[in-house]
């Protein structure tokens, strides 16, 4: 595949390359500095890495570096998607982003503190579905005593294989909070460079660029994803190993052996649990003709789910019975940053909490099935309708993508890592317009929760960042609504070709 001459070196491959170089090294400069805002305080650093630059960011510098580092990474990634980039053509640029990220300390969340907290309370004899961090070691733990607002009180919504993590992590991190965090900053890294790994596996070569602006190149996959510490990160990656079993495994074992990394995945979170729906469309989209092709779709689903079921429910059993007790909880949760907020303020004078959030939960998740639809009939999938194992690779990633862009933009509770797996899956969709609408999906999400946490900031900027997440982004998402429709009222419009005149039909141009 020849490049597109635009994203040769010099124009707009230069600036790519320049917005690239600036928004990640404005990312690393706050996960190198001191605790802030953005960063909890993880210190005495122990044997792990400690704050290297010796520089403090306030509450304003640290907003105003993190909505740079996400605004110019947007332009970057704008640019990469324009065309045909050509991969990167070794790995010395994703390890060395890899190595650098774990010279960090985590930042935009206070999650990683909760994650080793349950993985903390797991190896030390405890159920982390049950018991809340701020009770665990009457309130002196060295780890689950710093978990922070509004988390304290709260037990795992993590699935049994993201708590296993979480106490592996816990357990190679002794008794030291930043010890703990950066092992579990390992995983993620590995499920990072892993996932890339899988990609270049599971599609034509190709592709291969479209991976690396998407996924590898990306500053607001990897500023919210990497160097947040996500556990989305890890979950996505079980997710794109699948796609790769499925493919490199031949016949019964590699449906049995995606069906398996998938209940991994939705062990890890229960969300990822959607890959199981998109691996068996895929399947039984590119079944081929006649009887015999139906029965082995059928056979390749049913070894899906069993791969599936075998796996999540022997994690299920080992956990016990109050897995998804949080997560049953918490499921009418309404986030600042969605369009349903504004409309659950205003439903709670006339129906009460309680009903106004079971409305906003059923008409959110209407629209979310509406948007799959509308996005699935809007996009296809490279190479998609061939039959072989490349094509379900394609077709289940552009399922996936579908799937979880529709959820991350109707869902009532939304953050900015849940938009990890569409860029994951997005390299198997064909470049459209979609592209634009999932990348400023992002950006809003991302620069909604600069700095993240609610702890450490000023009162002007506690003002300005959480006035923007109340009052702005909201409404843009809704414009993003809108914007969806339109793609679609467009791709309808190119669908329809005015008949050919009647008479000799003429002779196509030379090229």
């Amino acid at each position: 595949m020849t490049a597109d001459p635009s994203h040769r070196v010099g124009g707009p491959e230069t600036a790519r390359r320049a917005l690239l170089a600036v928004s990640v090294a404005l990312l690393l400069l706050v996960g190198l500095s001191r605790p802030n805002a953005a960063q909890p305080d993880l210190l005495p650093r122990g044997w792990a890495p400690g704050p290297l630059l010796p520089v403090s960011l306030d509450p304003a510098a640290v907003t105003a570096v993190l909505w740079g580092a996400y605004g110019l990474g947007a332009v970057a990634v704008w640019l990469g998607l324009r065309g045909a980039v050509p991969a990167l053509r070794s790995r010395l640029v994703p390890l060395g982003v890899g190595a650098a990220a774990l010279l960090t300390a985590p930042f935009g969340s206070a999650d990683h503190v909760s994650y080793v907290a349950y993985g903390r309370i797991l190896v030390t004899g405890g159920n982390p579905w049950v018991e809340s961090p701020v009770e665990w070691g009457g309130g002196a733990d060295p780890v689950t005593s710093r978990v922070e607002a509004p988390w304290t009180e709260e037990p795992s919504v993590y699935g049994p294989f993201a708590t296993l993590l979480h106490g592996l992590s816990a357990w190679a991190g002794g008794d030291s909070l930043r010890q703990e965090v950066w092992a579990w900053q390992v995983l993620v890294v590995l499920a990072w460079v892993g996932t890339r790994a899988a990609l270049r596996l599971a599609l034509p070569v190709e592709q291969h660029g479209r991976v690396d602006v998407a996924w590898t190149l990306n500053p607001l996959v990897v500023g919210v994803g990497v160097l947040g510490a996500h556990v989305d990160v890890v979950a996505v990656g079980l997710v794109v190993a699948a796609v790769a079993l499925g493919v490199r495994l031949a016949g019964p074992q590699g449906a049995a052996a995606a069906g398996a990394a998938l209940g991994l995945a939705a062990s890890t979170k229960a969300t990822y649990s959607i890959g199981l729906l998109a691996f068996a469309a895929a399947a039984w989209l590119v079944r081929g003709d006649g009887a015999r092709a139906a029965r082995d779709a059928l056979t390749r689903i049913a070894l899906l789910v069993v791969g599936f079921v075998v796996v999540a429910g022997a994690l299920q059993l080992w956990a016990g019975a109050h897995v998804y007790d949080q997560l049953a909880r918490s499921r009418q949760a309404v986030s600042l940053a969605t369009p349903w907020r504004p409309l659950l303020e205003a439903l709670r004078p006339e129906l009460g909490d309680a009903d106004a959030r079971t409305v906003v939960s059923v008409a959110a998740a209407a629209l979310a099935l509406v948007f799959a639809v509308v996005l699935l009939r809007a996009t296809r999938a490279v190479g998609s309708g061939s039959g072989r194992p490349a094509g379900w690779a394609a077709t289940a990633l552009w399922v996936l993508a579908g799937l979880q862009l529709a959820y991350v933009l109707a869902a009532p509770y939304s953050l900015p890592w849940y938009d990890a797996l569409v860029w994951a899956a997005l390299p198997a969709v064909v470049p459209g317009r979609v592209d634009l609408l999932a990348l400023a999906r992002l950006t809003v999400a991302a620069v909604a929760y600069v700095p993240g946490r609610v702890l450490g900031m000023t009162p002007g900027v506690e003002a300005l960042t959480l006035g923007f997440r109340r009052e702005v982004a909201p409404w843009l998402v809704l414009a993003l609504w809108l914007a969806l429709v339109s793609v679609v009222g467009a791709r309808r419009a190119s669908r329809t070709v005015p008949a050919p005149p009647r008479g000799r039909p003429r002779r196509s141009p030379t090229r």
